[in-house]
């Protein structure tokens, strides 16, 4: 537990050092050596904590996961069941784990040199930044900063180093949205042609007053209980952004 504070606060420091670096540098009065007061740091850390959920849908693998948990949700016909706060619970934890190996680059390469001294607020947001920004970016299509970068009007961008972040957590939010409903329709599918084959035949019958969902929602869980559904959405969704 003792790791998890300054591993949380060195990722909220490096995903809103770009949004916030203006207001940060008008707001902190800096002494000789360039480091900061600690009732300065302590009043923009609680600003920048105010920021963290939007700092987690916004740079992390949490949007992809739960949107594709409520397809599922809805493929499978369940209403409320899984509730939302289980689905919730379920996209935090396997968002921490799959950013694991990011969180760790951060604490590493930010979070220990600033708490032992060895580098200033700014130099640790710069070393921070760059683990996130290199997860986004291995996730982000090409079209979609092209996109961005148009739209902000920057034809001075050479190479992706050169990309800022302004643009980079746009488009990363935008790719994590099509992959997600790329794979919200895999999952779709067979759940699908079960409500098909059960509405047909149910119409066949002659029993049009009874619904078809009704009949339907017990074959559909059993089928996903028979496949491990689980299983296999969660570790499809964990591979994904590694492969």
């Amino acid at each position: 537990m003792k790791r998890l504070v300054p591993i949380a606060i060195s990722l909220i420091f490096c995903t809103a050092a770009s949004a916030q670096q203006e207001a940060i540098e008008l707001a902190m009065s800096s002494t000789n050596d360039g480091t900061y007061t600690l009732s300065i740091q302590i009043l923009v850390l609680m600003t920048l904590l105010t920021l963290l959920p939007a700092i987690i849908l916004s740079s992390s693998a949490f949007v992809r996961i739960i949107i594709v948990l409520s397809i599922l949700r809805q493929a499978l016909g369940t209403a409320q069941t899984p509730p939302n706060q289980v689905l919730l619970g379920v996209a935090l934890f396997l968002t921490f784990f799959i950013m694991s190996p990011v969180i760790d680059s951060i604490y590493q390469e930010a979070a220990v040199p600033y708490m032992e001294g060895a580098a200033t607020v700014q130099q640790a947001l710069d070393a921070g930044i760059q683990p996130l920004r290199a997860f986004m970016l291995d996730q982000t299509r090409e079209s979609d900063i092209s996109l961005f970068a148009g739209i902000s009007g920057r034809n001075d961008i050479e190479s992706i180093d050169d990309v800022p972040m302004s643009i980079v957590i746009p488009s990363f939010m935008v790719s994590e949205l099509k992959t997600a409903f790329q794979i919200g329709f895999l999952i779709f599918i067979p759940f699908l042609v079960i409500d098909l084959v059960v509405s047909s035949v149910l119409m066949s019958m002659g029993m049009m007053m009874l619904s078809p969902m009704l009949i339907s929602l017990p074959f559909k869980i059993m089928l996903f209980v028979l496949v491990d559904g689980w299983v296999l959405v969660l570790g499809t969704l964990a591979s994904s952004f590694y492969t």
